[in-house]
């Protein structure tokens, strides 16, 4: 079997760390245990493009249950667990190409490596294994009969080729199920962003200004949880309905050439180009702390503050020092790429098996559905939604109500007044 991973010696450690997160992930295992007995991904190839983590591991092995080949490359330099990579090698026998911290060569090399076995489904967290196919290995296209992905920012790229017609095969926007965008990303990232950034700096958040660049799901996560530290939570939008959200939930909404001169932390949760930029950096204070958690290291714009820096150093794990030509410091974390996975362990097990959970079932209604599918992007059918939500309270052990048939009766129709 050919993998490229960091140490096979480390596999115990990641076995470890995968049956605990199994025991979080509910709905994943009885997606897996129906998996192994029906067998409906059997002979199915997959190549995955995720982060490299104990979860991904569940889903791994659910998809390997329900009998697809299934090769790994992570979707990001930093995300990978290489404890689990090794296992994952070891224990189970699924290929991985995946090491924490390889630079971009290495980063495309595995992403073509887990392309080389000619996939009839891809999933990507972020479109890279899409992007690779169609701008340099369309021969694979013949095979193809579908895809899935798992973040916001993919599903914006996979959105700008459905809209130029480059869209080569259907696609499932996992990351737009309720069961997914709406935990994962609010309580997961959320969450997960506060725990990268303590881990990497050991800060206290409370009488903290924290600015969070973007109030989708993923700012507004964030923001809660900073303001239930006790930091004084600034946010920065482009989008109007959004900015009155924030305003309305409590928070400062100012522009960020305002909000530069306040934060003493920030973070973009964006998926844009250049949300902290020059002129940003010149009026942030002496000692500013600057991450990411969208998905690519581009929200900021790290060219420009090596190019306004005398010199950089790494203080501290996951912490670079910038000290600008005018003496002052700013800190960023992770170089920029996902805080959450770059210092910390992403997003709590529990999280990850719903989004996990829509992945596993998403790539089930390919196989069975591919004829009839068109090369757009498709959203994750209610149905799978509604089912992974009910499996979900199930474990939980929460009951709720069902209508009545006077109730059906009545909502299904329009004669009925007050």
């Amino acid at each position: 079997m050919k993998y490229d991973i960091k140490d096979i010696k480390l596999a115990e450690k990641g076995s470890k760390r995968i049956l605990w997160a199994e025991k979080e992930m509910s709905v994943l295992k009885q997606i897996r245990e129906r998996f192994l007995k029906e067998k409906p991904l059997k002979g199915k190839k997959i190549s995955s493009c995720l982060h490299i983590t104990a979860e991904t591991a569940n889903l791994a092995i659910a998809l390997k249950g329900g009998g697809a080949e299934i090769y790994l490359c992570a979707s990001n330099p930093l995300s990978t667990q290489d404890d689990v990579a090794a296992s994952l090698v070891e224990r189970y026998n699924i290929p991985v190409f995946a090491i924490k911290g390889e630079d971009n060569e290495t980063y495309y090399k595995h992403i073509n490596a887990v392309l080389d076995i000619k996939p009839q489904i891809t999933m990507d967290d972020g479109a890279d294994l899409i992007t690779t196919i169609l701008l340099g290995r369309r021969d694979l296209l013949r095979d193809i009969i579908g895809g899935t992905e798992e973040t916001t920012t993919g599903v914006v790229r996979l959105r700008a080729m459905a809209k130029c017609k480059a869209l080569a095969y259907p696609v499932i926007a996992v990351n737009d199920a309720l069961t997914k965008h709406f935990f994962d990303n609010r309580y997961g990232t959320g969450q997960s962003s506060v725990d990268g950034i303590i881990r990497a700096t050991n800060i206290l958040f409370a009488g903290k200004v924290v600015v969070t660049a973007g109030y989708g799901w993923c700012g507004r996560g964030f923001a809660m949880r900073a303001k239930g530290l006790g930091a004084h939570v600034i946010v920065t939008e482009i989008d109007h309905l959004k900015a009155i959200e924030a305003t309305m939930d409590g928070f400062e909404v100012m522009p960020m050439k305002e909000a530069a001169k306040k934060g003493d932390i920030f973070i973009t949760l964006t998926g844009s180009l250049n949300v902290i930029d020059g002129d940003h950096f010149s009026l942030m204070k002496d000692g500013a702390i600057v991450c990411n958690s969208g998905h690519f290291n581009s929200e900021i714009n790290l060219k420009t503050l090596r190019d306004m820096s005398e010199f950089v150093k790494n203080v501290r794990d996951f912490v670079d020092e910038y000290t600008l030509k005018n003496d002052k410091t700013i800190y960023v974390l992770g170089e920029g790429r996902l805080i959450n996975l770059a210092a910390a362990e992403g997003h709590p097990a529990s999280v990850m098996d719903m989004s996990f959970a829509n992945q596993a079932l998403s790539v089930q209604y390919l196989v069975e559905n591919c004829v009839s599918l068109e090369n757009i992007v498709y959203v994750v059918p209610e149905k799978l939604d509604n089912e992974i939500a009910r499996l979900k309270l199930n474990s939980m052990g929460i009951k709720i109500d069902a209508l009545t048939e006077e109730q059906e009766e009545y909502l299904n129709s329009w004669q009925s007044g007050t």
